[in-house]
């Protein structure tokens, strides 16, 4: 299965019915996305999501690499332990998956990671226009349009800030797994592989190693 990359903006992106998602967080994986699309409360986690107006998977789901670096910060309510940002700005690369949904979708995902009700459309203009627009000062409140796949735009969400500007924090166990189960779903990584790769993220490198984070993948069952 390929590794897809973003095409650049070229140019303003006017009102599109369709957009990837690209996710780098837990909702790679499936059942993750499924809180989010048609509501309910994911294993491990403590929160109850009341899901999209509209409840379908995505059409299709397709493995991405993006510009930039993953990194773990701040302390999640839903998991505990550091959450995953994306930081276009920094060196290295950040794997991903990229589901493609409505913007309505795509709009009530950003509106449960803002922590608001979902039901209102994003205004995507400035971020199809500039690659980028604060929504507000708080974490996932920063979209970012890192390009186009088959010509369709690919957006993501993140913090304002970079990750030089913020310390880094140890992911849990439950978080981790989902992150590994995602990519590992995506198709194109092995186990080993993703292991290393997000051992050695800020925020985790240091705190997991290798072998512990590939025996997550099949602890309890969750494979």
């Amino acid at each position: 299965m390929p590794v897809h990359t973003a095409a650049p903006l070229a140019g303003t992106i006017s009102a599109p019915d369709r957009v990837w998602y690209a996710s780098y967080g837990s909702n790679m994986h499936m059942d993750r996305l499924a809180a989010y699309l048609a509501g309910g409360t994911p294993p491990g986690a403590n929160r109850t999501y009341p899901g999209c107006r509209d409840h379908r998977a995505p059409e299709r789901s397709i493995a991405v690499e993006l510009r930039g670096c993953l990194y773990f910060a701040t302390e999640s309510p839903v998991w505990t332990g550091g959450r995953a940002f994306y930081d276009p700005t920094a060196s290295g690369r950040t794997r991903g998956r990229a589901h493609l949904v409505t913007v309505g979708q795509m709009s009530d995902i950003a509106a449960q990671e803002m922590y608001e009700r979902p039901g209102r459309d994003l205004d995507l203009t400035a971020v199809l226009r500039d690659g980028r627009d604060e929504l507000g000062p708080g974490r996932y409140e920063t979209l970012i349009c890192p390009g186009t796949i088959e010509g369709v735009p690919m957006l993501t969400f993140t913090a304002p800030w970079s990750l030089r500007d913020v310390e880094v924090r140890n992911p849990s166990a439950a978080y981790l797994r989902y992150l590994a189960g995602g990519l590992l779903e995506s198709g194109p990584w092995e186990e080993q592989d993703i292991a290393e790769y997000l051992a050695a993220r800020p925020g985790a490198a240091g705190h997991w190693t290798a072998a512990q984070v590939r025996e997550l993948l099949t602890a309890d069952g969750f494979r």
